[in-house]
């Protein structure tokens, strides 16, 4: 066993050189390679980041502009509505006073030919009482004029 001992011995002293040069290789890896790739790193994920988090906030505010012009679309269309349902309403309501105005000057008129009716139905009746009336007188002048006449006939 003492050989063995011995063995490991050798072994780790003639491995001290190369201990000592892999720590000289790892601390210059550590200071010209690692440190810079580490700082490199992390430059770029904070630019990295940093684009990320500008692009979430230009998302937001895109959105935030989306539902603004949503809005406005809406508050629009709704402007258009009103002005239409009041354009609807005011020639619903010149249409109505149209119809009413109508309806007034039709009333006159109607009133008017009843009145212009009234007037010559009276006219026709004095016409025609006049014309009986003279159609009487003759018929009765023929009638009693014949009766005259019948009787100088017969009395001779």
């Amino acid at each position: 066993m003492d050989a063995i001992l011995r063995q490991i011995g050798e072994l780790l002293i003639s491995s001290i050189p190369t201990i000592i040069g892999l720590l000289i290789v790892w601390t210059a890896y550590r200071f010209i390679v690692h440190g810079p790739l580490q700082r490199v790193l992390e430059q770029r994920r904070a630019l990295t980041q940093g684009a990320i988090e500008r692009a979430q906030a230009e998302i937001a505010t895109a959105e935030a502009r989306t539902a603004e012009y949503e809005q406005r679309v809406r508050e629009a269309r709704s402007q258009i509505y009103k002005a239409q349902e009041a354009n609807r309403q005011r020639v619903m309501e010149e249409r109505n006073n149209a119809l009413a105005a109508a309806r007034k000057q039709a009333g006159e008129m109607v009133k008017n030919a009843r009145a212009d009716l009234s007037k010559d139905v009276a006219t026709a009746k004095a016409a025609l009482q006049q014309q009986s009336d003279a159609l009487a007188d003759r018929v009765i002048a023929r009638v009693l004029g014949t009766a005259k006449a019948s009787a100088a006939a017969g009395g001779q």
